[in-house]
């Protein structure tokens, strides 16, 4: 189920974002406005974003092999990242270009009536899939800030999309003010400006996302309070006298990899060392079925008299 959320939330993203790309382009043309144009070339770049978001998802569900014997899961927190670096270079560099481009030459506004309505369209558009992202991550986790499920996430699927069309809504509305101000006082600077400003929205969004992404990409444990069940788990089997801290990465959205070190007591045999094992590896998956690779490295306890047990 979590794929299939995923790929819900990019598939309405990209529907929402090619309904409006075509339209504010001929308004773009037709009004003259620069606001309008980053905001076109904008929606373009976030339908393309999308695309490759969509084929990172496929790729990453790739059965595992001999040469990635982990699988293909964090296939998608590459593209991801590249996502995040088109977004910043394309999109943010190119709104800022333009905008500097209508301050240096400005032009009169045309048509301000179509601008608007084309404004109030994509802006209902854009909270589609915003909406769509906003549910899904709230059906996985509904605790924290906004910006700490978007960390806990660790689904690019949900946080680019959210991210994307969140920076979305903020551009149209400083479109808005660019245009109407620019209509009002019949004065095009402003909507240079707003032009300028979508653009440093956008490098804002892709630097939060290259930080995000970045972290997955290299290795992210999961979230604090996966390790914390994991040592109350394992601490609590009667077998167990010492848990060592788990370690833990993120093999994808919905994989975790974990490796955890226990000393088992002295008077335990070896079948029930293996007993403690399988007990601890189904209690472990019932409370967290993301945690699919377990790693449990056990050895023996060297106890000294009067040594307390620690766990």
């Amino acid at each position: 189920m979590p794929a299939l959320s995923s790929k819900i939330t990019v598939i309405a993203a990209i529907i929402g974002n090619c309904a409006i790309a075509a339209t504010k382009f001929v308004v773009a043309a037709a009004s003259g406005s620069s606001a309008m144009l980053a905001e076109a070339i904008h929606s373009v770049l976030d339908t393309l974003n999308e695309l490759l978001l969509l084929y990172g998802l496929k790729r990453s569900r790739r059965p595992p092999d001999d040469s990635f014997p982990f699988g293909y899961g964090r296939e998608v927190y590459f593209w991801s990242l590249i996502v995040a670096v088109l977004l910043f270079g394309a999109g943010g560099g190119m709104a800022v270009f333009e905008g500097i481009t209508h301050l240096l030459h400005p032009r009169p506004l045309q048509n301000a009536f179509w601008a608007y309505l084309v404004l109030a369209i994509a802006a209902i558009c854009e909270a589609v899939p915003l909406t769509v992202a906003w549910q899904t991550l709230n059906r996985r986790n509904r605790a924290g800030s906004i910006f700490k499920r978007l960390h806990d996430s660790k689904d690019p699927s949900v946080f680019v999309v959210f991210f994307e069309d969140a920076a979305a809504l903020l551009g149209l509305l400083t479109a808005f003010l660019g245009v109407y101000l620019g209509h009002r006082f019949n004065n095009p600077y402003y909507d240079g400006a707003a032009s300028t400003l979508i653009g440093i929205i956008l490098c804002a969004v892709a630097l939060a996302l290259v930080y995000e992404s970045r972290g997955l990409l290299i290795g992210e444990s999961a979230d604090p309070a996966v390790t914390q069940t994991v040592r109350t788990i394992a601490s609590r089997d009667p077998a167990v006298a010492e848990v060592r801290a788990p370690l833990t990465m993120h093999l994808a959205p919905d994989e975790i990899l974990l490796n955890l070190e226990v000393e088992f007591r002295t008077q335990s045999s070896a079948e029930e060392h293996m007993q403690a094992v399988v007990r601890m590896e189904e209690a472990i998956r019932a409370a967290h079925p993301a945690v699919k690779r377990i790693f449990i490295e056990a050895r023996p306890r060297h106890e000294r008299p009067g040594q307390p047990h620690r766990a």
